[in-house]
């Protein structure tokens, strides 16, 4: 039988890389993208086949619909299948601006990778995989959004990213509600301080701030926390949630006094 299959956009490092490597542990064959050219991806590719599982790199951007569109087909075209879209690539803003000063050129480029993109892409998935249930009454299609903490935590030096998690959340509903119809459920995870490169330039400010109790769990999230919580969604064990928002943070959202 063929293995599921699973586009993780964003998979070549951090969270991606971590969700594209328990999968393919667990017999999902994976596609994943970057817009670095796939020669760099080599030793990646090489790290996560295991057994018969398949690896597919497509250089790609998803804040350009050509490349959605190409994501979509070089799927179709090596796996005839889609089982399970994460949309996990996302960008912070390559520099952190007060609020009143901040500029249109980084929104609009936060936004199209980390909102817009995946918006359209899902899109796109949903068709293939509401023609795929039409065809297979026994497949279990599965899409999950991989939004953040700032969905709902004020950051006033980095809005634009807080404003594109915000907008992810809202799509997991819509997207959720649209395609119960069709026994499509739709998820949301929200990772806290997660140990990625892209928190690397802040990592001694979030350790005093774990380390003064800011999380009921002492400790920075990984990557391999966030993929557990993909791979149970993965596995059917949640088959009667939609539009379920699954907090992987360290109990962060609890709010204490």
């Amino acid at each position: 039988m063929n293995n599921p299959v699973a586009l993780i956009t964003g998979a070549r490092r951090g969270i991606g890389y971590g969700i594209a490597e328990i999968l393919t542990k667990n017999r999902y064959d994976i596609v994943f993208n970057g817009i670095s050219s796939a020669e760099k991806t080599t030793a990646q590719i090489k790290n996560l086949e295991i057994g018969n599982t398949k690896i597919l790199y497509v250089q790609a951007d998803i804040s350009l619909n050509e490349d959605r569109i190409k994501l979509i087909e070089m799927t179709r075209k090596k796996f005839s299948r889609l089982d399970l879209l994460v949309n996990n690539a996302g960008i912070a803003p390559e520099k952190r601006v007060d609020l009143l000063e901040a500029g249109e050129e980084s929104f609009d480029r936060v936004i199209s990778t980390n909102l817009k993109g995946p918006y359209f892409l899902t899109q796109l998935a949903a068709r293939w995989m509401i023609e795929q249930k039409e065809k297979d009454s026994s497949r279990h299609p599965k899409i999950i959004n991989i939004s953040s903490i700032s969905a709902y935590t004020s950051s006033p030096s980095r809005g634009e990213y807080c404003v594109s998690k915000a907008g992810v959340s809202m799509m997991t509903k819509l997207f959720a509600d649209r395609l119960a119809e069709f026994d499509i459920p739709v998820y949301e995870i929200q990772p806290g301080i997660t140990k990625t490169d892209m928190t690397a330039s802040v990592q001694a400010k979030y350790d005093k701030m774990i380390g003064d109790g800011l999380l009921p769990f002492k400790r920075w999230g990984t990557p391999e926390d966030v993929a557990k919580a993909v791979l149970a969604i993965a596995q059917d064990l949640l088959p009667y949630s939609t539009g379920e928002v699954i907090n992987v943070d360290g109990g962060f959202h609890l709010r204490r006094l």
